[in-house]
């Protein structure tokens, strides 16, 4: 079984030379590294190889987790999964990045409950971009209205779009989820004010990272092909 430090190091290669391919500067695609549900080791064992960002979906399980690493400098905590509206406090004071706001409501708590004293909590907005019943996201007509919003909001900053294309359509129909979404993030450069950089497109997972890059993904998150099964 191959180590997670190898495993680190096998995707790595994988962003960079799909960079590469894309024609992109090196060092503009991160990994994101979905450890949800992986227990505080493995996440310590990552780190030990290099890996810094971190991607939880269940709010208690990642406080637990950064309790048990709190030794650990420079560690990035990302919230990517759907946002309770009791669970915006402990998101708001204890996450670096939220990928997953989806409806004003959520980022009003966001801003409200986020201390001051910190930065500004780094977002990105997740698109439905397939209209799937079944995830969350709002709607590519919604964007400019929820963005807007977000530019008047102190505690947060606006960085990007995020979203989870249905992994089983045909090869063609991934690469035009992708390429909508990029569409819609250079859109909305035209339309908000720049109070955030809007520099951020979060897409691409283990079997399709290369696609979401050639089409612009700024993180890709990757889960099972650094930690194997959970």
């Amino acid at each position: 079984m191959s180590s997670i430090a190898d495993n680190i190091g096998t995707v790595t290669r994988r962003i960079q030379k799909a960079t590469l391919k894309a024609g992109r500067k090196a060092g503009t695609v991160h990994l994101l590294a979905v450890s949800k549900k992986q227990p505080a080791d493995k996440l310590r064992i990552a780190y030990q190889a290099g890996q810094r960002a971190f991607g939880e979906s269940y709010v208690q399980e990642a406080l637990d987790k950064k309790e048990a690493l709190a030794d650990l400098e420079a560690i990035e905590w990302h919230f990517i999964g759907p946002i309770q509206s009791n669970k915006t406090r402990q998101i708001a004071e204890a996450f670096d990045w939220v990928h997953s706001i989806d409806r004003l409501k959520i980022a009003h708590r966001l801003d409200e409950q986020r201390d001051s004293a910190l930065p500004p909590l780094n977002v990105c907005l997740q698109v439905n971009i397939n209209n799937e019943v079944s995830k969350s996201g709002c709607s590519l007509a919604d964007l400019t209205g929820l963005a807007d919003a977000i530019e008047e909001m102190p505690n947060l900053s606006l960085r990007g779009l995020m979203a989870i294309p249905d992994p089983d359509q045909p090869e063609a129909e991934l690469r035009s989820s992708f390429r909508r979404l990029a569409n819609a993030l250079k859109k909305l450069r035209q339309e908000a004010p720049a109070s955030g950089p809007l520099d951020t497109l979060s897409m691409g997972m283990s079997d399709d990272l290369e696609m979401a890059i050639e089409e612009g993904s700024t993180w890709v998150r990757v889960g099972t092909a650094l930690f194997g099964s959970r």
